[in-house]
Order: C-alpha cells, then sequence, then structure tokens
C-alpha cells in the first residue's frame, strides 16, 4: 500500500525532471554566407513562384521526350530504389526509438520439473536420493522507463535527423541522376545535330567531287584536284561515321539510368535541339536551404548533437516502472487458483557507479563526432558556393565565346561561298577551296560544340542551385506524424 501511496508522487517528480533534457540543444553552426555570388552579374534573381520551385527542373529543356525519361529514371532507376530502401530504414528507427517512449508488456507461461537432491556418504559407497517436484507458471509483465533525463528524447531526436538526412540523400541522389540523364539526352542531341551537318557536308562534297571530276576529264584542271576532293570526302565520311558509337554509348548509358537493358531503348534522331533556358539564380542564403546535399549534411550536425545528449544521460540513474502478476502452483488442476496468485508493483532505480572510462570515453567521441559533422557541413556549403560561381562564369564565358564564334561561323560561310564560285570560275585552284572548306566545316562543328557545352553548363549549374528541390513528400508526411 505505501508502494501505491508513493507512486503518484514518483511519476510527479519524473515528470518535472523531464521537462529538461540533458545535453546541448542544437543551434546551426555560423557560417560566413555572402550577400550574392561574385559571378551573378546579368543573372536573373529568383523570384517565388518560378518554374524551377514546381521541382520538374527538367521541363525547363521543352522537350516531351526528355520529360518521359525522367519520369522514367524516377520510378525504375535502381540506384534510386536502394536509395529508397535505405530511406525506409531510417523511417523505421524513428519508429523504433518512439516505441521506447511506451511501456514493455510481456507475458510468460511454463511448467518446471525439478529435483534437489540429498546424498549420504561412506567410506566404501556413495548414495543420493531426491524428490521430484512440479512448478507451473503464467506471468504477466509490464515495465516503463521514465525519460527522466532526456536520453530517450534525444536518442529520437538523432533518429528523426538520420530519418531527415536519409530523405535529403535520396533526393539528392535522385536529382544527381536526373542531372545525369538530362546531360546525356542533351549530347545526345548535340550530336544528332554534329550528324546532320556531317551528312549534309559529305553530300556537299560528294557534288564537289563530282564537279572536278567533269571538269578533270574536260581538261580544265589538273588530276591532283580529283584526289584532293576525293581524299576531303572520304575523311569526311570517317568523321560521321566516328559519330556513331559515341551516340551509341549515350543512348546505352540512358538507358541504364531509365532502368532497362540498352537493347530495349532506343531514342531516334530528330532535328529539333532544345533550347537554353533562363536560369534564376537563388541568393546564397537560399541556396543552403535548397541544396539536399547541404541540407543532409546540417541534418547529421543535428543527429550528432543529439548523440552528444545520450552520452551526458549516460551519466545519471535510470528509473524504470515495473508491474508483474499471474498464478504460479505446483499442480496443474488448481494451478489458477486465488491462493496462487502473485503480484509485484514498485520503482527501479539503476545507476552505473564503475565501468572503466566507457561513458568519458563514449561522451568523448560523441563531441569529436559533432565536429566532424560541423566540419563536414561547413565544407558541403563551401563546395555548393564554388560550384554555383563555376558554373555562373563559365555560363558567362561560353556564352561571350558563342558571339564571337558565330560571327566566325557567319565569316567563314561567306567565305566558303566566295571561294567556291571563284574555282566554277576558273580563277582559283582547288587547294585553295579545299582549304575554305575544312575551314568552314571545322567552324560549323566548334559551333555545335559550343553550344553542347553550354546545355552541359546550364544542366550542371540548375543542379549546383538544388534542382527543383523542395524537400521530400515523405518526409514531410513524417514529419506531419511527428506532431
Amino acid at each position: 500500500m505505501k508502494a501505491l501511496v508513493a507512486l503518484p508522487n514518483l511519476l510527479a517528480l519524473s515528470l518535472v525532471l523531464s521537462a529538461c533534457a540533458i545535453g546541448p540543444d542544437y543551434q546551426r553552426p555560423q557560417l560566413q554566407t555572402p550577400a550574392q555570388f561574385k559571378q551573378i552579374e546579368g543573372w536573373t534573381q529568383a523570384k517565388p513562384g518560378d518554374v524551377l520551385e514546381r521541382g520538374s527542373w527538367w521541363q525547363l529543356y521543352g522537350d516531351a521526350e526528355l520529360n518521359a525519361l525522367v519520369e522514367r529514371l524516377n520510378i525504375s532507376n535502381q540506384n534510386l530504389a536502394a536509395s529508397e530502401a535505405q530511406y525506409r530504414q531510417a523511417r523505421a528507427l524513428v519508429h523504433g526509438a518512439r516505441a521506447a517512449f511506451y511501456p514493455s508488456l510481456s507475458s510468460s507461461a511454463g511448467a518446471t520439473r525439478s529435483s534437489q537432491g540429498s546424498g549420504a556418504n561412506t567410506s566404501s559407497t556413495t548414495s543420493s536420493t531426491g524428490d521430484i517436484s512440479k512448478s507451473y507458471n503464467l506471468s504477466l509483465n509490464a515495465a516503463w522507463e521514465l525519460d527522466i533525463w532526456g536520453k530517450l528524447r534525444r536518442s529520437l531526436e538523432s533518429s528523426r535527423a538520420g530519418f531527415d538526412a536519409s530523405a535529403a540523400d535520396l533526393a539528392a541522389l535522385k536529382l544527381s541522376l536526373q542531372a545525369e540523364l538530362v546531360q546525356n539526352y542533351l549530347q545526345l542531341r548535340v550530336l544528332d545535330d554534329q550528324q546532320r551537318l556531317l551528312d549534309a557536308t559529305v553530300a556537299a562534297y560528294a557534288r564537289s567531287l563530282k564537279l572536278t571530276e567533269n571538269q578533270y576529264n574536260a581538261g580544265i584542271v589538273p588530276k591532283s584536284d580529283v584526289s584532293q576532293a576525293l581524299t576531303q570526302l572520304k575523311s569526311t565520311q570517317a568523321q560521321a561515321i566516328d559519330l556513331k558509337w559515341q551516340r551509341a554509348q549515350l543512348e546505352h548509358a540512358i538507358a541504364v539510368l531509365v532502368g532497362v537493358p540498352p537493347s530495349e531503348l532506343s531514342i531516334a534522331a530528330r532535328e529539333q535541339l532544345p533550347a537554353l533556358p533562363e536560369i534564376p539564380v537563388a541568393l546564397p542564403s537560399q541556396l543552403l536551404e535548397r541544396r539536399p546535399d547541404v541540407a543532409a549534411a546540417e541534418r547529421r550536425v543535428i543527429a550528432a548533437n543529439a548523440e552528444i545528449g545520450v552520452a551526458e544521460a549516460a551519466w545519471y540513474p535510470d528509473l524504470t516502472l515495473s508491474a508483474s502478476g499471474g498464478y504460479r502452483g505446483s499442480s496443474f488442476a488448481d494451478w489458477i487458483d486465488l491462493p496462487n496468485r502473485f503480484w509485484s508493483l514498485g520503482p527501479q532505480l539503476a545507476l552505473t557507479l564503475f565501468d572503466g572510462g566507457a561513458r568519458s570515453a563514449e561522451l568523448e567521441r560523441s563531441e569529436a563526432a559533432y565536429d566532424q559533422t560541423v566540419a563536414q557541413y561547413r565544407q558541403s556549403v563551401l563546395d555548393s558556393f564554388r560550384e554555383v560561381e563555376d558554373y555562373l562564369v563559365q555560363l558567362r564565358v561560353l556564352q561571350q565565346e558563342a558571339v564571337i564564334q558565330q560571327e566566325a561561323l557567319d565569316a567563314a560561310r561567306e567565305s566558303l561561298r566566295l571561294i567556291e564560285n571563284q574555282y566554277r570560275a576558273g580563277t582559283v585552284d582547288f587547294n585553295s577551296v579545299v582549304s575554305v572548306q575544312a575551314t568552314a566545316l571545322n567552324n560549323e562543328r566548334s559551333n555545335l560544340s559550343l553550344l553542347g557545352s553550354r546545355l552541359t553548363a546550364s544542366v550542371q549549374l540548375i543542379a549546383a542551385l538544388g534542382g527543383g528541390w523542395q524537400g521530400d513528400l515523405e518526409g514531410q508526411e513524417q514529419k506531419q506524424e511527428d506532431r
């Protein structure tokens, strides 16, 4: 009865003590965040409701086939499936940590047969006899660990942060795979344009060879002109053939990304090349919220900070309320009978008095792990700033280069038109034509390669800005469950 009277007082005391948790509360590590990016000149500031904020950032390129491929990747990519499974493991750990707040209930039933012998020893013989007894037991046991010092709450905080980090890792992997697919697809389309250019050039060189052969047959030009025209035609045909394996490899890479064997995916060539999108740029402070890898790094800091509290709570006693009751008897016939009833109820206070420094070592390890995650978080922030700056300056310089390259291409086309007319009029030799034709073709291909580099850099910039990541939907659902 005294235990029953003291129990409410003990519960009230434990509730008062559990109002605060042992260990430091999380505070975001201090960072040196610039007001804006160094290479921001000429870029549009991001605005709320922008197309990037809707998540499907690849739609900026206006290609329906690309959109379909990315959707297939989101569903069928095996690396993504593995990361999603890891995410579900982290979610289960949160559920397990939350379960520690509730009492545990168990039951047992058993029958035992035992004997206690008594012996009589003589100088010549040893004999033993004993009585055999039976015991039947049926019990129900309950135990509840009161989270006085916040050890369970810190453990749950750590598990939640680990779960959020896993959700961010899943988003980061998804963004990385999406960016890889988009880059491969855009490069494939650039190769299609290169193929069309070389095929058209081969056709033009074939006509030039035919014209040169006719002039040679008429005695107008020497045979060396025919040889030069044939050499130019065949070398261009070889360049056109060389593009086929490059395109095939890109197609194979896309197939694996969408989760199918390369033999099951074919991407037909087409003439339309996706255009460069307009990419608004967020502020550096917004980048910390949008990039999933940065978010994952910060959540690991939160988890490590909570683990310090768990390690500190190990220095304090654990208070557990336990209760048990049931029936215990020596006869099966009257096993479940009132005289055989038993019960017990009471608190248990457990404190480790000596552990050889294990708790001190664990606390030291937790603090060092926290320092490690802080350094990793700060490094991930610095890397994210550097990547954005790199791709901003790359796109700006490539845009300037594209203007000059287009002027060079226009001049090469005009020069080719003039030299071909002069050759037909017989005022220049074929060597001059070949030289100008090679220059024009190189400028055409350089122009397409430059466009491919700009498209790739645009994808890399979008990924460096965090893509369209706004937080995993399942992660949002989990936060609602925690409330």
